[in-house]
């Protein structure tokens, strides 16, 4: 699956203007990680964006948002936006900064039982 390449060009735009962040091919699209932690991303035409689970129902209700139901199972506290959420340049830098301030889940993995 290809991904908007100018949308990747607009994200990148913006996360020129702070440290930190890298990009990845990934889902067969392009995600954008900020200190190893994926933010957000581009699958198809739409951004991939982690709102995390607490501001998930509420982002939901704001326009061009739908669940990020890549696996055909929604997964909270991610969401995607559609094409006509991302025409500017201010809107995705306001999609960033959601993402950004949205708490990472913890890297560390609890130990798995061994029957």
């Amino acid at each position: 699956m290809a991904y908007d390449e100018k949308l990747a060009a607009k994200i990148r735009s913006v996360l020129e203007e702070t440290a930190g962040w890298t990009e990845r091919k990934m889902f067969g699209g392009l995600a954008f990680l900020r200190h190893g932690g994926m933010c957000c991303g581009i699958v198809g035409q739409q951004l991939m964006v982690r709102v995390g689970p607490e501001a998930y129902e509420e982002t939901l209700d704001m326009p061009h948002v739908h669940p990020m139901d890549f696996t055909g199972r929604p997964m909270r506290g991610f969401i995607y936006v559609d094409p006509a959420g991302t025409k500017t340049v201010a809107a995705i830098r306001n999609w960033i900064a959601r993402s950004a301030a949205a708490p990472k889940p913890s890297r560390a993995k609890p130990a798995r039982k061994v029957r």
